[in-house]
């Protein structure tokens, strides 16, 4: 349960806060003034902290300033009133979080705090690199197969610099615990650390929630708000999902790169700021570069460093190090002995393909926990908690890519041009694919290239290539040579 400090001295509203907040599930402490609030302060540290700017004695702003220097870490949402935003304004610059205005909007204001307490997590978690699965931790990127120790001399050689890091990998591959590792070993790890989801975010919002905005800048826009960028100013923001950000805010985020600068939604001003960028995304960003949705120039600007995170599949050796590091994970949780994991477990979760990676096997193993009755995990909890079509489909694709290691085999011993074996190989699958590709659009063109991810020049010049013919079947094309 996440505890909340409501630094105000009007009685009314800290009973309000007190009641809305301990029905949405926190625990809430109380103070009148900013001297009673860090006396609060040195006796426990809350997740969350709720400070009115203007307090009998002690300043509000002066109030966050002593916070801000004893915890750092710890985030600070500033109250203040329509019309008297500045000194909110100058704490956020001085690293408060977030400010909500009086009369708060119930809705908007427990977001607010949600994301405050999620990006305190966030700063004040350590993420351990290569946990051992008996440690006691609550986040851990684990593995030691090769991939796995890449990874790691990754994050130690680029935390200390001042790079731009573009991290990459399928969805559920950790990319976010990457990147909290390399902020947690910068010289930044005292300053805030802001994620943003850019698909999370609905496109039309996006825009003010990064950069912030003028007063009058559009309609509702009341007063004047500090952006994300500019509230992690000396810190770190992390922008996921970049692969899907709409191309007007890509070229905010190339002059933020270039020129350490942006400019408030209806503003005119150019600020200055002093952010780390750290990008992530599971796109195929060279596809959507020839494809017009993603600017190349932001493309080379964002992997100064590329970090890869590997699909479970392929480090395969670390799947029973995750589950045991899971399955006492949860265990804990719910206050369970654990027993650890049958061998029949063991196999099934070595022979299924996991196709949401590393997310997906957390859930697996979280939902097995809650599936037991006592002893040891067995196969049965763990078909359960994949759910039996997940299984039966990663059972047909293990059988369909045990045929196709066969055939490839098969290829390299029968093929005695040894010089060519490879490309022979990747030019019979590409020509399937594209047949396949073509045969399922009625020989639609734009929809096959738009299917297989690639540009309708590049599908045309492979189709020439192969000597490929929209009428023609699969089987046709292949008895052709391909």
């Amino acid at each position: 349960m996440s505890t909340i400090l409501i630094v105000d001295d009007d009685d009314q509203l800290r009973k309000s806060f007190h009641k809305l907040l301990t029905e949405e599930g926190y625990q809430v402490q109380s103070a009148a003034s900013g001297e009673a609030g860090l006396d609060l302060l040195s006796e426990t540290v809350p997740d969350l902290v709720i400070l009115d700017h203007r307090l009998p004695g002690m300043s509000g702003l002066e109030t966050f300033q002593r916070i801000h220097k004893r915890e750092p870490k710890l985030p600070v949402i500033v109250m203040t009133a329509y019309g008297t935003t500045e000194t909110a304004i100058e704490a956020t610059k001085l690293g408060a979080y977030d400010y909500i205005l009086k009369p708060f909007d119930i809705p908007e204001t427990l977001t607010v705090i949600r994301q405050a307490i999620e990006a305190g997590r966030f700063m004040r978690s350590p993420v351990e690199l290569d946990a051992s699965p008996g440690e006691s931790v609550q986040e851990a990127i684990i593995g030691r197969s090769a991939p796995m120790q890449e990874v790691y001399k990754a994050v130690g050689r680029v935390a200390p610099t001042e790079a731009t890091i573009l991290i990459r990998g399928e969805s559920g591959t950790g990319k976010e615990l990457v990147a909290r590792a390399v902020y947690q070993h910068s010289s930044r790890a005292d300053k805030p650390f802001l994620v943003i989801n850019c698909v999370a975010i609905p496109e039309t919002l996006l825009e003010s929630e990064l950069f912030g905005y003028e007063k009058g800048a559009f309609t509702g826009a009341s007063h004047r708000r500090v952006g994300k960028i500019e509230q992690a100013n000396g810190g770190t923001v992390f922008l996921d999902e970049i692969g899907d950000m709409p191309l007007s805010l890509q070229a905010k985020i190339l002059r933020l790169l270039q020129e350490k600068s942006i400019e408030h939604l209806g503003g005119r001003d150019t600020i200055p700021v002093d952010v780390r960028i750290i990008a992530a995304t599971n796109r195929d960003l060279e596809a959507a570069i020839e494809q017009g949705r993603f600017r190349e120039d932001l493309y080379y600007r964002l992997k100064v460093v590329t970090i890869w995170l590997p699909p479970l599949r392929q480090r395969s050796e670390d799947i029973l190090l995750l589950a045991e590091h899971f399955l006492a994970r949860y265990c804990r949780e719910v206050g369970a002995e654990n027993r650890g994991l049958s061998l029949k477990a063991v196999e099934r979760l070595k022979q299924y393909r996991w196709p949401g990676n590393v997310r997906e096997l957390s859930n697996t193993l979280q939902k097995a926990v809650i599936f037991n009755r006592g002893g040891r995990i067995g196969s049965r909890e763990i078909i359960q908690a994949i759910g039996e079509e997940a299984e039966e489909d990663a059972q047909a694709f293990t059988a369909g890519e045990a045929a196709l290691r066969e055939w490839i085999r098969d290829r390299i011993k029968g093929d005695e041009r040894a010089e060519n074996r490879f490309d022979a190989c990747i030019d019979y699958i590409s020509s399937l694919l594209i047949s396949e590709a073509l045969n399922m659009t009625g020989g639609n063109r734009s929809q096959a290239a738009k299917l297989l991810g690639m540009s309708r020049p590049t599908l045309h010049s492979k189709i020439d290539k192969y000597g490929l013919k929209l009428e023609t079947s699969v089987k046709e094309n292949r008895e052709n040579g391909f």
